[in-house]
């Protein structure tokens, strides 16, 4: 191995687990802390735990209700474009004489 390279190994780190277990390892590290160990973890214990430092759960949870909640308010485009169009049909519209024999000359000039 060539000198000053390489990290300083740590053949007895000490591993601390939160929920009090320790152990010995060997490391870069002269101790370690840990949130989950082989004691605690579910897949070792086989007990079924939920771990949720951040409450990431509620959060997402609530998140879902407040996006359902809007989208039940809201409507689509679609339903905006048909109310619109229906909107629209029930205004009158004035045609002038004027316009009548503007249209006319045009469309016999086309001819």
């Amino acid at each position: 191995m060539k000198n000053d390279i390489h990290p300083k190994y740590y053949p007895n780190c000490q591993v601390t687990c939160v929920c009090g277990n320790k152990f010995t390892t060997g490391s870069t590290e002269p101790e370690i802390k840990v949130e989950l160990c082989s004691a605690c973890h579910p897949f070792y214990t086989g007990k079924q735990k939920l771990v949720d430092t951040a409450r990431r759960v509620e959060k997402f949870t609530a998140k879902v209700k407040a996006q359902s909640a809007k989208a039940a308010t809201n409507k689509g485009k679609k339903a905006k474009k048909v109310k619109r169009e229906a909107k629209r049909s029930q205004k009158e519209v004035v045609v002038k004489t004027k316009d009548i024999k503007k249209i006319a000359q045009v469309k016999l000039n086309k001819k």
